[in-house]
């Protein structure tokens, strides 16, 4: 832009109203819904958030399916970064069956305390 130069106004008005239209969007959807349906605490370690930091809360999906989104919520669950995933970790071990599947291990055969007896007498 050029100094003195009008700005455009139906450019500005254009992009105004791309903005308006895209915020429109991001607030139809779940996570928007979720942020104002719930309170802003994690579900999993109970940290509280603030508008500084809510970007740090994310909406997990408790049937992991991000298409299954009903207007009660009830497939919401509000989780920190972390909590969020941690929860994914566990979901997908679980899926490989991670420690399903481990070797059996033979019973243990020592005991520390067989021959407790005989040192005991020796001190006697």
């Amino acid at each position: 832009m050029t100094i003195g130069k009008k700005p455009d106004a139906a450019r500005l008005d254009k992009i105004v109203a791309e903005a308006r239209k895209a915020a429109d969007a991001r607030e139809s959807g779940y996570r928007a819904r979720s942020l104002k349906m719930y309170p802003w605490v994690c579900g999993r370690c109970m940290r509280e958030f603030t508008n500084a930091n809510v970007s740090q809360l994310t909406v997990h999906h408790r049937d992991h399916n991000h298409d299954n989104n009903p207007p009660d919520g009830s497939n919401w669950e509000l989780l920190c970064l972390y909590c969020h995933d941690n929860e994914h970790s566990r979901y997908l071990e679980a899926d490989r069956g991670a420690g399903l599947l481990s070797a059996e291990v033979a019973p243990a055969t020592h005991n520390p305390f067989a021959a407790l007896a005989g040192l005991m007498k020796k001190k006697d």
